[in-house]
């Protein structure tokens, strides 16, 4: 089992006044002393734009470079996703890195609303999710959609619609996938041969039962601690696992419990769920 960090357990998220944004001179020393030997690398900005200095910047944590999640608009017709994806992919090449995860941005900031779309819509993404999928792997990376709240591809329907028009790969996020109506355990054992890559969290259903409802935007009920260490909350990881191992999974499982601070923490802060989410994931492969 492959294990990575991701900065968004640390409160980093590329979402406009989401709350204290850590510094990575304090989370990657955090990440590696946690025992974690790579990480994904965040939002935008967070660590250095340019190539060399990406790597740089993770070498002395001897923290591996997973890839970056990337939110990029799909399903306009008059916007062409590929150069933006293309300045990321070229990080990759000094810093590392071999999974683009995607996901299919609505154009409005943060998660709380998102358009519709029509038929037109549907097909634009699709092609483009085809389109980027074969640049990324005429560069070696593995591109991968990421069903997220808030985004173009949320809910139960419009997942199996991805799955159905085209042929990329599928990030298994344990955490948004059941805040938007989907079992992730059942798609984990129906599509296992679609997952390369997992965002492993944990939910409480009561909290995305009010998500779903409108009652409680997703933001609100990031606060009010939707998210939980690994074990704690209601998706049933052991189950996941299972279906992933029974045909051969070699991704990576991205520890993800995205978190909003209010401050710099002064005590050890995330790390203590972080830590727990890795000993429970370790536990179901033992």
């Amino acid at each position: 089992m492959k294990i990575a960090g991701a900065p968004i357990s640390w409160g980093v998220c590329e979402v406009p006044g989401w709350g204290y944004q850590m510094d990575p001179s304090r989370v990657l020393p955090e990440m590696k002393a946690l025992g974690l030997t790579a990480t994904e690398f965040g939002p935008q900005g967070w660590l250095p734009q340019a190539p060399a200095e990406r790597a740089a910047a993770l070498a002395p944590y001897g923290l591996a470079a997973v890839g970056a999640f990337v939110p990029v608009i799909l399903h306009d017709p008059d916007h062409d996703p590929l150069p933006g994806v293309r300045r990321e992919l070229e990080s990759f090449e000094a810093a590392g890195g071999d999974v683009l995860v995607l996901a299919a941005a609505s154009g409005l900031d943060g998660y709380d609303e998102r358009p519709a779309l029509d038929d037109a819509g549907w097909a634009t993404l699709c092609a483009n999710l085809d389109r980027l999928a074969a640049y990324a792997a005429s560069c070696g990376v593995k591109a991968t959609l990421h069903p997220h709240v808030g985004t173009m591809v949320e809910k139960k329907a419009e997942v199996l619609r991805v799955l159905a028009g085209s042929t990329i790969a599928l990030c298994l996020d344990t955490g948004h996938l059941l805040i938007g109506g989907t079992d992730p355990a059942e798609l984990a054992t129906t599509f296992a041969d679609r997952i390369n890559h997992v965002h492993a969290k944990d939910v409480r259903v009561d909290l995305a039962a009010r998500v779903q409802s409108g009652e409680l935007s997703y933001t609100d009920a990031v606060r009010a601690g939707i998210y939980v260490p690994l074990g704690e909350g209601d998706v049933d990881l052991a189950a996941i696992v299972r279906a992933l191992e029974k045909v051969g999974f070699d991704g990576w499982y991205v520890l993800e419990q995205d978190t909003i601070l209010a401050a710099e923490p002064s005590d050890e802060g995330p790390v203590k769920d972080v830590r727990s989410s890795m000993a429970f994931l370790r536990s179901l492969v033992g």
